[in-house]
């Protein structure tokens, strides 16, 4: 039996795709007889908190915790130094590749902290091979120490269910800038079709709003699965991600996705899912064209691909990877 301390404190941050990956990954360790788990977490939402956990919890407390035979910190916030084995997982180096788009205190600290985080660390998970190669090109990680594990699809998103009313064309993620959701509006409006997106306010003085967009802010996943099946497609021209949980999530309700080329996204869709240049009003109008037109092929396409993607696998190569840490 493995017993895992696994940092929680991301959750009082985020509801997106870390807070997803997080709760997903904890209910299905706790349904495995091999591994018992118990939780960190440090402050609230609040700036104070933030400052306060980045600052000092993070690298200089939570390293000192012992009752555990392994430290798992589900992003690449750490310590710098760990009294336990230390796994970290990574979901993207968005602050590395696009600091224009985060906030000032991420882009300071994010620099000098993360990758002394990555350095203490014995094993570290990436969620893609895209984001296994960020590791190495941008912070030169040993690939020895990385093991790629993909995310899962929640059995809540199906293809059998209720569906959305309407003509529209579906967005789902947080309001900021490396989402893209201005040139998204734009290529709806080229195709005279509504533009719905579900997502908290986040930063970087993104409004959505009016002519022809539908900003539903957040939502249940019952509702978010009605949503994705009752999309003219599904939409997610993010210009950066680690993995990109809301494809998976689309192609598992039935929903033709169209996508950005030469992302995570693309890994992930693997075929099945049409491919546009983000940065392109046109090309990403004529993908919802595509999408629209190919709709049967690319509804089994996806559905088949999403089928491989499942928290427990996650929570099996997790363990793994939690045993590789103790025999390092």
């Amino acid at each position: 039996m493995i017993r895992a301390a696994v940092d929680v404190s991301p959750l009082v941050q985020t509801r997106a795709g870390t807070a997803r990956y997080l709760k997903s990954l904890l209910h299905e360790l706790r349904a495995r007889d091999d591994v018992d788990t118990t939780t960190r977490s440090f402050g609230g939402a609040d700036r104070l908190s933030t400052l306060a956990r980045d600052a000092l919890w993070y690298p200089f407390v939570l390293g000192r915790v012992g009752d555990a035979d392994v430290l798992h910190c589900p992003t690449y916030r750490g310590p710098l130094r760990s009294a336990l084995p230390l796994v970290v997982t990574v979901h993207d180096l968005a602050v590395f590749r696009h600091p224009e788009a985060f906030n000032r205190w991420t882009r300071t600290y994010s620099p000098h902290l993360v990758p002394r985080v990555l350095a203490a660390a014995r094993r570290i998970i990436a969620v893609s091979d895209f984001t296994r190669r960020e590791l190495v090109e941008l912070l030169h990680v040993a690939e020895e120490k990385i093991c790629v594990v993909p995310n899962g699809v929640d059995d809540r998103f199906t293809s059998d269910g209720p569906a959305a009313d309407g003509d529209y064309v579906l967005a789902v993620g947080t309001l900021e800038p490396r989402k893209n959701l201005p040139r998204l509006v734009e290529a709806a409006r080229r195709n005279e079709v509504e533009l719905r997106v579900v997502g908290a306010r986040g930063w970087g003085g993104v409004e959505l709003g009016g002519n022809g967009v539908r900003w539903l802010g957040e939502v249940g996943d019952e509702q978010l699965a009605s949503l994705y099946r009752g999309a003219l497609c599904f939409a997610y021209p993010s210009v950066y991600e680690g993995f990109g949980i809301p494809v998976l999530e689309a192609m598992a309700c039935g929903a033709p996705v169209v996508t950005s080329r030469g992302t995570a996204m693309e890994e992930v869709a693997d075929g099945a899912a049409v491919l546009v240049d983000p940065r392109d009003p046109a090309d990403l109008a004529a993908g919802i064209e595509r999408a629209a037109a190919e709709r049967e092929t690319l509804v089994a396409r996806g559905l088949e691909r999403a089928r491989a993607f499942r928290w427990d696998a996650v929570a099996e190569q997790t363990v793994s990877v939690y045993r590789e840490a103790l025999a390092t």
